[in-house]
């Protein structure tokens, strides 16, 4: 009775640590260089494995009014609207570390630039690390985004 109740035990602290790290939900993204929030996003779990995730909404920041459609974007994408776009995509989680996830390609909306970018969930599930950069990850920038409850 106690081995089946230590392994219990066992599966239910596993399993929530592994919930802990997934990124599947709604995300308020944070701007690295004003601290600022100008997007959620939503981040799903595709059915090939890979992760994506689509702006939902949208906010004015500062004194500046509110843009809803991206001016800056190449291609297909010019002067469509944030709201439905795709700006996170293709990300695999890593089997090594299943707090990080890699492989991806993300949009800045307000440069129109897309990057390639892995990200690192804490062990919280609360704050995912979205680290956009070219070539090599030492030439790239950082942003946090927080977990929005469901």
């Amino acid at each position: 009775m106690l081995k089946k109740s230590l392994l219990l035990l066992s599966l239910m602290c596993s399993t929530s640590l592994f919930a802990a790290t997934d990124i599947v939900g709604k995300w308020r993204t944070v701007d690295d260089k004003t601290g600022d929030s100008r997007a959620d996003v939503r981040i799903v779990k595709n059915s090939d494995g890979t992760y994506s995730g689509k702006i939902f909404e949208i906010r004015p920041i500062a004194d500046k009014p509110l843009e809803p459609n991206c001016k800056n974007c190449k291609g297909d994408l010019k002067n469509k609207p944030y709201v439905g776009m795709q700006i996170f995509w293709n990300f695999k989680q890593d089997p090594k570390n299943p707090n990080e996830y890699k492989n991806g390609q993300v949009l800045d909306p307000l440069s129109g630039n897309v990057y390639q970018s892995k990200v690192k969930v804490n062990d919280k599930g609360t704050r995912l690390t979205v680290r956009g950069y070219i070539g090599v990850s030492m030439l790239g920038r950082s942003a946090t985004w927080i977990r929005l409850p469901d």
